[in-house]
């Protein structure tokens, strides 16, 4: 899987940036004004063509002089590190700052889930048989019979998760595009600090109507769902901490770097529900149920609190102030050739939802056919696996409560092994094959080269085991051989980040925001389809052959890996590339 290529690169650096070297060079030296590598040439001191070699010797200095200026010495490896060269340690951004704090959020995330599930079925039951009383048929007939356990508030329960999730899933599909637009034009701590306090108010109102049912109804969890939804909820916040981690990681290390928060997101599902159980187990003995249950959501506030406060006062910036206002005057300038705000095509343009989707199918200059489909391709392979893993999470446990007679204990253990599997993949199998296959960070300034054959490799076996592991789930009839097909599958999780940092590399750093936006929105469309479609699959074969569900995720995992030979390798945006005006003018 390692990566070479006779296919010509272009250096990562903003216009701003390349000045600022040429005018630093001239003060130093007396050689001439820098200027970028075109496709197709070579530059000076450049020995191979391997995307992981340096751009130029480290005896060299940065136009190719064999000066071994001392200052040259000290080149960054990643070209925006130089905004923030000779800040101290606590102004500069870095992926470290944002993970520790983010994996409380995350453990918080995880552990109310069930807990939240399980209140609001309560409280939708209370609601019900308040709206029956008097009706001897809507009793149970057994006294010592749990009277939520019915298929009527069941039937109700069901009904107003899917409004939650409809309300959620919706706002942010409409919601994420335009964050990460914003964050590339206005910061990236920001839009997290606005995420977070989604989430913190929609717990705050869960909690109240868990308190007070007589005074505020059921209904107002809807509204917390929908605040989450117009935050972005954590489809948002883990594309936020993406589009940071684009900020201030090079392109070639992003894939581990996207892995790092993927495996905070896992740890804290793993670690959270089973964390929550132990405590609300523990509570109970002393308080009533509700109390006990309310708890996880005190902390879960807590946690939200702090992880504000940590990006308020800590959390250095990755978008530097001149980059900021690059963006938004490129926005500006954009806005004035769409003509005036008054006009009603563009105020239509304004509000439509699939505006945001642009950026995967750029023209002009710097774009190619190539690139275009790359996009694309990349964005329905990471919404496919994506809406699968969305999807699934609630079959395989109504599954296994069916096949293997699984409860609250079984299906514990089962969801620690899968995520524990998809953390030590994340956190030691893709950090290890990297640095296997692309070697030890060199201190070289690194080009943008698009999508490299390590990375597709990595694509395509996440696809694979992904794949493996549902046929696994279609196969076998044995508990401990299905979690074994779980582990399989988990090992597919390598495929989430690199997908991410893939499409990081086929546009400029200015656009990072908006494209992962962009798979934001998708991810939010996949997170409303995928559920119902799989879940409607589930419930109409579950007579005949209950396996069938996962014949049906097996082969759209199928269709992802073929869309996945179709990408091509170090395909991106060159913007310094003129050449390919005149096709864009003709698609025009």
């Amino acid at each position: 899987m390692a990566s070479s290529t006779d296919a010509a690169f272009v250096e990562d650096i903003d216009v701003d940036q390349g000045f600022r070297m040429r005018d630093k060079a001239s003060k130093k030296s007396n050689a001439p004004p820098y200027t970028p590598n075109k496709p197709g040439a070579r530059s000076a001191g450049l020995d191979s063509d391997n995307e992981d070699a340096p751009l130029l010797s480290p005896s060299r200095n940065e136009y190719g002089n064999a000066s071994g200026n001392e200052d040259n010495s000290k080149e960054e490896e990643w070209a925006l590190d130089a905004e923030f060269r000779g800040l101290p340690w606590w102004k500069r951004p870095s992926i470290y700052w944002l993970l520790p704090p983010f994996l409380l959020f995350t453990i918080a995330f995880g552990g109310i889930i069930v807990p939240k599930i399980n209140l609001i079925m309560d409280l939708v039951c209370e609601e019900y048989y308040a709206t029956q009383e008097g009706d001897p048929i809507s009793s149970p007939m057994d006294p010592g019979r749990d009277r939520c356990q019915s298929d009527a508030v069941s039937a109700r329960s069901s009904l107003f998760l899917l409004y939650a999730s409809l309300c959620s899933g919706i706002l942010s599909a409409i919601i994420s595009p335009k964050i990460g637009s914003l964050s590339d034009r206005y910061g990236r701590k920001k839009f997290m600090i606005a995420n977070t306090c989604g989430a913190l108010f929609g717990e705050v109102l869960t909690i109240l109507a868990a308190k007070f049912p007589e005074t505020v109804s059921v209904n107002w969890i809807l509204v917390g769902y929908c605040l989450d939804g117009i935050s972005g909820s954590f489809i948002v916040g883990m594309a936020c901490a993406h589009s940071y981690a684009s900020d201030c990681v090079a392109p070639q290390k992003r894939n581990v770097a996207f892995s790092y928060f993927h495996a905070c997101l896992f740890s804290g599902i793993a670690i959270g529900p089973a964390l929550a159980g132990y405590i609300i187990d523990a509570r109970q003995k002393y308080v009533g149920k509700t109390e006990a249950v309310l708890l996880i959501f005190y902390m879960a506030l807590g946690a939200h609190l702090f992880f504000i406060a940590f990006l308020t006062f800590f959390v250095p910036e990755s978008r530097s102030k001149s980059r900021q206002e690059a963006a938004r005057e490129k926005y500006r300038e954009e806005v004035e050739r769409q003509g005036p705000a008054a006009d009603w095509i563009n105020q239509l343009r304004t509000i439509n939802l699939f505006r945001g989707l642009k950026i995967l199918w750029p023209t002009g200059p710097g774009s190619s056919s190539a690139l275009r489909w790359n996009l694309v391709l990349l964005a329905a392979v990471d919404t496919i696996m994506f809406g699968v893993a969305m999807g699934a999470m609630g079959v395989v446990l109504v599954y296994t409560r069916r096949q293997f007679a699984w409860h609250e204990l079984e299906s514990g253990r089962f969801t620690t092994i899968v995520n524990s599997s998809r953390v030590f993949a994340l956190l030691v199998i893709l950090p290890i094959i990297t640095r296997i296959f692309r070697g030890k960070p060199s201190a070289a300034r690194i080009r943008s080269s698009g999508s490299d054959l390590f990375d597709l490799s990595v694509i395509r076996a996440a696809i694979f085991f992904d794949m493996a592991g549902f046929l696994g789930y279609t196969l076998v009839r044995n508990g401990e051989l299905f979690a074994l097909s779980g582990a399989l599958a988990a090992v597919g999780g390598i495929g989430s980040p690199t997908l991410g940092a893939a499409l990081t590399k086929h546009v400029p750093q200015d656009q990072v925001g908006q494209l992962l936006g962009a798979t934001g929105f998708l991810h939010a469309l996949a997170r409303v389809m995928g559920p119902a479609i799989f879940n409607g699959i589930y419930s109409a074969t579950v007579h005949h052959y209950r396996q069938t569900v996962f014949v049906c995720l097996a082969a759209t995992f199928g269709l992802a890996f073929v869309c996945s030979w179709l990408i091509r390798p170090h395909v991106y945006f060159d913007k310094d590339d003129k050449r390919a005006a005149p096709d864009d003018e003709r698609e025009a």
